[in-house]
């Protein structure tokens, strides 16, 4: 009995899938599928390389991307639809459609159903995905027999009507594909469909359009970034009148973000000043359960998304810091700093944590990062792969040469990873605060540096060490303008075929 198994194209199948394409297409005219456009497929859409493997050997494959479908229409040709062979074209934020550009079983192992077991496997990442359909452009390779006496139209009829036996329609009819229309100089190397291809479409009649109407993905977003004036508060509720005004401002401008600064909270740590600063920071964290509840009212309140910045948590016995992005709709995700500066660790005993994702919110991807975070280049690539949009940098930093440091590192993230890159911290000095020092910053937005973006990469910033609310657009489209048609590419360009980066635990990216 033959094992079969199912699974993802690596980079190391590449051989046997040759071999399996050669035989397939034993007298083929056009060029074979190299390892340079496998590996571009493969890093573009992992998951929609698809291959099938008898006894460990890789003996089929069924390949995909995802197009905008309403960019091309029922007549282009495989060279457009694949973005002359570049896979250009593929577009995971915007695309409707899965897209077949290949898929074949070498020929001593037809007749053991593997063709119809890879066309399942495509529609259960058609239904996966929440794509409206699977289209491709299908060869009739009988069709050099009959080109004399039948056209085209009256070819496939009879395929239909089982008159004709053609390997492939006939087996993609089977499998609940219907033909559209033909396809005139579709591939014009297949000599024996005579250049002729046939449109075919499956439905996913699963599909929901969740991105319709009154709830369509928004393109432009508007960003509140809070400048927090520490001050003295005796209370977290005097605390918190200072934070709803803030709220209740960047709400009046339909702001669709408000975001906070790295331990704002930190004038509270008053009422511990007889306390080491390690002791002072865990008693501070007796407020964020309460802080947490506070903000997720206010989000609802005011129908604005709050990164809350951060504060002080004890996560088990653990001490973190952390914050929360409240969604207005009332759902609460937490996110945790990473890495820990050296005095965080040797005077509040503070941990890193290990949480990174990207958010899916109603106005974009976002990831955050606190600040001393953003100055690792691994951490926004990571994000940037799961498709974030905009990189939200709460801070907290006492001078102006460490500032610097969040500042400029923010903005080479931008530019490296085609993103919005919004950071924000906290001004001003506490001398009742034994366990807090000065504060300096000057929040900003930055953007990447190309034709349709400031040419500094600033988009807007505020007046340095003084509290304010600074109000700034994005446009989200404008990314993907860039990662298809920017000057450079950062994203697209990378060479992963001779490096990677690799979150434990999880494959490479």
């Amino acid at each position: 009995m033959k094992q079969i198994e199912i699974g993802s194209l690596k980079y190391e199948n590449f051989q046997e899938l040759l071999v399996a394409m050669k035989a397939a297409y034993p007298r083929w005219n056009g060029n074979y599928w190299s390892l340079e456009t496998i590996k571009k497929l493969i890093d573009k859409f992992p998951e929609g390389q698809i291959v099938i493997k008898v006894d460990g050997v890789v003996v089929g494959c069924a390949l995909s991307i995802i197009v905008n479908y309403n960019r091309f229409g029922d007549t282009h040709t495989y060279k457009q639809i694949t973005g002359n062979y570049t896979f250009s074209t593929h577009d995971p934020e915007n695309g409707d459609v899965l897209y077949g550009i290949e898929i074949f079983i070498h020929p001593d192992y037809r007749g053991l159903r593997l063709g119809r077991r890879l066309y399942d496997a495509r529609k259960e990442l058609c239904e996966h995905l929440n794509l409206r359909a699977i289209i491709f452009g299908g060869r009739i390779p009988e069709y050099h027999k009959y080109a004399d006496t039948l056209s085209p139209k009256e070819f496939i009829q009879k395929v239909k009507q089982k008159a004709i036996y053609d390997p492939v329609l006939s087996f993609q009819l089977a499998n609940d594909f219907h033909v559209k229309k033909v396809l005139k100089n579709y591939m014009p190397e297949d000599a024996q469909s005579k250049e002729f291809a046939t449109l075919l479409q499956w439905d996913n009649v699963y599909y929901t359009s969740e991105a319709k109407g009154l709830f369509n993905a928004k393109t432009y977003v508007r960003l509140g970034l809070i400048q927090w004036q520490m001050r003295p508060y005796k209370t977290m509720d005097e605390m918190f009148t200072q934070v709803e005004f803030f709220i209740d401002s960047i709400s009046a401008y339909k702001s669709d973000f408000a975001l906070l600064p790295e331990l704002f909270n930190g004038p509270l740590l008053a009422e511990f000043n007889e306390m080491s600063e390690a002791e002072a920071m865990r008693a501070l964290a007796k407020y964020t359960p309460d802080f947490r509840k506070r903000f997720r009212e206010l989000a609802i309140k005011y129908n604005v998304n709050i990164i809350t910045g951060s504060v002080p948590s004890i996560e088990g016995n653990v001490l973190k810091n952390i914050g929360y992005l409240c969604h207005r709709n009332g759902n609460i995700d937490q996110y945790e700093k990473i890495h820990i500066t050296p005095d965080e660790a040797k005077f509040w005993g503070i941990h890193g944590g290990e949480t990174l994702k990207v958010y899916e919110t109603d106005a974009g991807k976002i990831g955050i990062l606190i600040c001393y975070d953003v100055e690792f280049p691994e951490l926004p690539r990571l994000l940037a792969e799961q498709g974030m949009q905009i990189l939200f940098v709460p801070f907290l930093t006492d001078t102006q040469n460490a500032y610097n440091r969040v500042r400029y590192c923010a903005q080479a993230r931008a530019i490296e990873n085609e993103c919005f890159v919004a950071i924000t911290g906290c001004i001003g000095n506490l001398p009742k605060v034994e366990n807090m020092d000065i504060q300096y910053s000057q929040s900003a937005v930055f953007t990447p540096c190309d034709f349709a973006f400031p040419s500094n990469g600033i988009k807007s910033e505020a007046t340095a060490n003084t509290e304010m609310v600074l109000i700034a657009d994005v446009d989200l489209s404008l990314l993907h303008e860039l990662h298809t048609y920017g000057s450079v590419r950062n994203l697209k360009d990378r060479r992963t075929d001779f490096y990677e980066l690799v979150l434990k635990g999880q494959s490479s990216i």
